[in-house]
């Protein structure tokens, strides 16, 4: 039910709307976009973060909440395992069941490693499946991979490790075609040509997609594969530290049965970490997009192992998540909403900014809007600022949302929104984990037979990403380091196992005087009620 405000302020958006559709909004300068960023996004709040104090990133800012989990303790403390006696012995270890761990573990297997999936939750219980808008890759006329460097460097703010980024872009044509052989249903014209749309911070047309559910479409089809395949997948089993052996290299992993908490010791002659974001930390107490099990353990994992981070201090909030109803509050709103004429718009009707400016960009827009201008609409969690759907149809013809964002009509239409005629409320939401892992262009961390891919990776793109990036990611170097891991596998013969970096570790905490009081890694949100209120 939308409130008396609400219905006041649509008026006021529909009046304006013709006169917005006749003239689109100016782009902002770069020193417009450098003022606003430093006083309105989150990442720029100093008494949000804290500094790391041990571990190979002392003295770098994290936030608060990702710090008391790096420098916590080891939930193997106090325990005895028997590592001469391991309960699996397989080439590679992909620890994560989501797009990038799929990838990695069929690589690995077409290439003749004996692989195993263990992931926390289910075999595709990950932002894969909740991606909507599309995948990233230059393969029409007129585009090239030069081109989405150069879209992707500055949408990161020029931070993107150009070595990765130059993989990215020049393997991301491969990639698609990769998985429209594998089954992908992408939305493509009569003739069969792929039809693609613009993203956020892109200059051409290079979003290619399967309606507003992409992710999930990409992850059907992996999954299928993984099955096919044969390859085993352990449900429900939590990586809790990384094995290494004598001589320092990875060499598997403890794993937690999530269901009955027994120990497992996993042997392996190389680890895939695919473990995806944090976005259930909730830093700063925003609400998030993210799946039930993004909770930064990969990072925890990697960096008690001795690997180092990159950028952790950087995340994406997503401009346009849910703002109302408050049964869907945080969910994600995809940017190709956007990218169909949607204009974003405040309380008086006016559009305050161009509806494909970067992520980081508008979701500081927005943060502004209804703090320092006081033009957003009271929601009942806070305040949003509307997305102008009606728009769609408008410009599209209608049937547009029916056909393009068949999803999106279907998450609102349960709450009695129509996004036909009805514009919907949005505000950022917690979406992207930025930094991560520090990789090289083989997949390879710090720690030698440790390999890294998707989310929990740092440096591909800098500082911010732009819209379908990270569906490409995760199939690049989700298939490199597939292929790099169990290239490694050959030329390895497995050690003897042991847990004497965690020891260290944690003696690094004593001598440096921290205690965070935090056990990690966290493994799953915590919502229990704090109080004995009903």
């Amino acid at each position: 039910m939308l409130t008396e405000q609400m219905l006041t302020s649509i008026q006021k958006v529909e009046a304006t709307r013709a006169a917005r559709m006749a003239q689109e909004p100016r782009r902002m300068t770069a020193e417009e976009k450098d003022a606003l960023l430093k006083k309105f996004h989150p990442d720029y709040r100093e008494d949000a973060f804290a500094v790391l104090a041990a571990g190979p990133n002392a003295g770098d800012k994290v936030p608060k909440e990702l710090c008391a989990l790096l420098l916590g303790h080891s939930r193997l403390a106090g325990k005895a395992l028997d590592l001469a006696h391991p309960d699996c012995d397989v080439d590679v270890l992909v620890i994560g069941g989501g797009g990038a761990g799929a990838s990695a573990a069929i690589e690995a297997h077409a290439a003749g490693a004996k692989v195993l999936i263990a992931t926390k939750l289910r075999i595709g219980d990950a932002h894969t499946m909740m991606a909507e808008g599309g995948i990233q890759a230059a393969d029409k006329p007129g585009d090239s991979p030069a081109i989405h460097y150069l879209d992707a460097l500055g949408g990161g703010h020029y931070a993107n490790r150009p070595e990765l980024l130059k993989k990215l872009v020049t393997e991301g044509p491969a990639a698609v075609k990769w998985l429209n052989d594998l089954g992908v249903m992408f939305d493509k014209a009569p003739d069969g040509t792929m039809i693609t749309t613009h993203g956020g911070g892109t200059s051409r047309k290079r979003m290619h997609a399967a309606k507003d559910y992409s992710g999930a479409e990409i992850m059907r089809v992996l999954r299928d594969e993984v099955f096919n395949r044969e390859i085993p997948v352990w449900d429900f089993t939590a990586a809790i530290e990384i094995l290494k052996d004598e001589s320092g290299r990875a060499a598997g992993a403890v794993l937690l049965n999530m269901e009955t908490k027994e120990l497992l010791v996993a042997r392996a002659k190389t680890v895939v970490l695919a473990t995806g974001g944090a976005g259930r930390l909730h830093y700063q107490g925003f609400p998030t997009s993210n799946h039930y099990g993004a909770t930064a353990d990969g990072l925890v994992l990697a960096y008690r192992a001795g690997a180092k981070l990159l950028y952790a201090d950087t995340l994406q909030y997503h401009p346009t998540g849910a703002a109302y109803p408050p049964q869907i509050f945080g969910a994600l709103v995809t940017e190709k909403v956007r990218s169909l004429g949607a204009m974003l718009v405040n309380r008086e009707g006016e559009a305050f900014m161009h509806p494909l400016e970067t992520r980081d960009v508008s979701a500081a827009a927005i943060i502004r809007e209804c703090t320092e201008r006081q033009l957003g609409i009271e929601t009942g969690n806070g305040y949003g600022v509307w997305l102008d759907t009606p728009m769609i149809d408008q410009i599209g013809g209608e049937g547009t949302i029916e056909r393009r964002i068949p999803g999106m009509l279907r998450m609102f239409g349960k709450y009695g929104i129509d996004l036909r005629t009805t514009p919907i409320l949005v505000y950022p939401t917690l979406h992207y984990q930025n930094g991560g892992i520090e990789i090289a262009p083989d997949g390879m961390s710090g720690v030698e037979n440790l390999f890294v891919a998707g989310e929990a990776v740092g440096g591909i793109h800098g500082r911010n990403r732009l819209m379908g990036n990270s569906l490409l990611d995760i199939i690049v170097f989700g298939r490199t380091a597939g292929k790099s891991a169990a290239r490694a596998a050959k030329n390895t013969a497995p050690g003897r196992l042991s847990l004497a970096h965690v020891e260290a570790f944690e003696q690094s905490l004593k001598e440096a005087g921290v205690e965070t009081g935090a056990v990690s890694p966290l493994l799953l949100p915590d919502y229990t009620r704090k109080t004995n209120e009903l």
